[in-house]
């Protein structure tokens, strides 16, 4: 049963809800290794450079970044079955954007989904009920 990130959670106020377009990279295989005036580094993979430049072309920066404790509902809609379920890249982006830290980001609702014509992701942010 497909499930719309609106509907996830029905008791919590939305504070952001966006869909950005394009497949994000795996934080774990978005990394290659090469080297610069001698020392071998990492750096991130073409497709997580590329998506990421493709994130910041897409998001109008809050102008007031949320703070406190947040909940993040996010699906992923991948073009294939074969990428994993990996949410980090794309927090990471918030980060100035939405947030001050990723380290706010106190509970996590995560899903996979497979759009071949429209990969995207679609994000909720909302305050974290203090408890």
């Amino acid at each position: 049963m497909e499930q719309n990130t609106s509907t996830i959670f029905s008791g919590l106020q939305a504070l952001v809800q966006t869909t950005i377009y394009g497949e994000p990279a795996s934080k774990a295989n978005s990394r290659r290794l090469v080297r610069l005036g001698g020392i071998s580094r990492m750096i991130k993979s073409q497709k997580a450079l590329s998506y990421s430049d493709s994130f910041r072309g897409q998001v109008k920066p809050l102008e007031v970044l949320l703070e406190g404790d947040l909940v993040v509902v996010m699906k992923i809609y991948y073009a294939t079955r074969r990428p994993d379920l990996d949410e980090s890249l794309v927090l990471d982006l918030m980060q100035g954007v939405f947030y001050q830290n990723d380290r706010q980001v106190k509970e996590k609702h995560i899903y996979w989904g497979l759009d071949k014509e429209c990969p995207r992701v679609e994000i909720v942010l909302a305050k974290k009920d203090p408890q």
